[in-house]
């Protein structure tokens, strides 16, 4: 009989099926080669009783097909800004106002600069701009990109926003190099989603929601 994919040892052992029943996480899969790795993210949420909403860029969909992911999430995946799925929300805003988190996975490089310089040219940038709840990034790149004061620089001033972030770890990379910028295993990665979809005080803030309250206590009405 072959094992329960929660029992796996990189998955903990008082997670069971149901866990997350009633919660809902917006997965966004980017383009990199751990693409692969976040539908193993996917089903792992999915037995634990999540729903679980997949949106991809076009640069993802290279790696990865929309079909797996609708077979493992047993929804549409939304691949395109205006594909309408539901014509009242023809940008798929609406999703992220529904949801108790979104996961950006792999984060590459390029996704973590569009969102720090406020550039919404594709789904996954637009939503994560859009969000209406708390945004979770999983970054997987070459090490040297990861180093680069540039990209250093990006992901402080996310972090310093509150957009909260799972990895890279050392390890083997893609282009055949030891260093930084390894995608976290899934299990890894659902551990940390639960905990914060369960515990309180787990989430993450929801940075429009934290902007707006700064500026309401800057200026006072």
């Amino acid at each position: 009989m072959p094992d329960n994919p929660l029992n796996s040892s990189d998955t903990p052992n008082d997670l069971s099926p149901g866990h997350l029943k009633g919660r809902e996480v917006i997965v966004a899969v980017c383009g990199g080669i751990a693409a692969y790795k976040v539908a193993d993210v996917v089903s792992k949420l999915v037995q634990l009783g999540a729903g679980v909403t997949v949106v991809m860029t076009a640069e993802a969909q290279k790696f990865i097909t929309p079909l797996t992911f609708e077979a493992l999430s047993g929804r549409p995946v939304r691949t395109s800004t205006f594909d309408l799925v539901e014509t009242s929300d023809p940008q798929h805003i609406g999703l992220t106002e529904r949801a108790d988190l979104m996961l950006v996975a792999p984060a590459t490089n390029n996704i973590i600069a569009k969102v720090a310089g406020g550039l919404c040219d594709d789904l996954v940038s637009l939503m994560v701009c859009a969000a209406a709840c708390p945004v979770v990034f999983a970054p997987a790149m070459n090490s040297r990109m990861w180093e680069h004061p540039i990209a250093q620089e990006n992901f402080g001033k996310l972090a310093g926003l509150g957009y909260r972030f799972i990895g890279p770890e050392p390890g083997w990379l893609a282009c055949r190099n030891v260093g930084v910028g390894r995608m976290t295993e899934p299990g890894r990665i659902v551990e940390e989603l639960t905990r914060m979809l369960t515990e309180p005080g787990g989430l993450p803030p929801t940075i429009n929601e934290g902007l707006v309250e700064a500026e309401d206590e800057e200026d006072p009405v």
